[in-house]
């Protein structure tokens, strides 16, 4: 049996202009070493679109917020240090995974370990999975600095982080980590993602790549 701690982890959290397809606006990578949360990394993003005002009324950010930020292709060799860690991890990954994907030429994912899935497995019965439900219930924004909030990258990312290493305790071994979950999918991505991610074959743990997921709403 492997101790989960074995394993460096990136937990991702992307937000998106709510164009088709989304682009990024947003992104927050925190590093998990040893088990241990470590400082996060997050970027403002001008993307090649204008926000949506839906997406904004989600987020936040609007075009003069992002409008002295650098384009993605400024900041993608800083992104890709940051991603570079064995596994990554993040609350309904198909939706960062995927826009990662196409704004990465080349990068290939490494192991993927999806909180929403690993928490309706390991926290059987619960009435929602959210990120935000299960922020709520384990407390997982306390003493974080008032200046984030829900729905921002880093906020998203850094309770993500306090979630997967929740769940890693409960489950104490990679193995199971690993297993797969029972029953029907929960999508937690809000409505300014709603691409759809081609089949593939999936690097997600324990999973068949979702080739079409359902609509996905707040």
């Amino acid at each position: 049996m492997t101790d989960w701690t074995s394993l460096d982890y990136a937990v991702v959290d992307v937000e998106s202009n709510g164009q088709q397809p989304p682009d990024l606006v947003e992104l927050a990578v925190v590093p998990i070493r040893s088990g241990v949360i470590a400082e996060p990394a997050s970027w403002l993003v001008r993307p090649g679109e204008p926000i949506r005002h839906f997406a904004t009324r989600i987020h936040g950010l609007t075009n003069e917020d992002v409008a002295g930020a650098p384009l993605f292709t400024d900041i993608a060799d800083q992104v890709l240090a940051a991603l570079d860690m064995p596994a990554l991890v993040a609350h309904n990954a198909h939706v960062d995974v995927d826009v990662l994907t196409r704004k990465l030429a080349g990068w290939q994912p490494p192991e993927v370990f999806d909180t929403l899935r690993i928490a309706r497995r390991l926290l059987p019965g619960r009435a929602g999975y959210r990120l935000g439900a299960l922020t709520s219930a384990f407390h997982l924004a306390d003493g974080l600095p008032s200046r984030l909030s829900p729905h921002r990258a880093e906020y998203d990312a850094l309770v993500a982080a306090r979630l997967f290493v929740k769940l890693a305790t409960r489950a104490a071994t990679l193995e199971e980590l690993r297993g797969s979950p029972p029953g029907k999918e929960e999508d937690d991505a809000p409505s300014l993602f709603l691409t759809v991610p081609a089949a593939c074959s999936s690097p997600w743990t324990g999973q068949a790549a979702p080739a079409s997921p359902p609509s996905w709403s707040t």
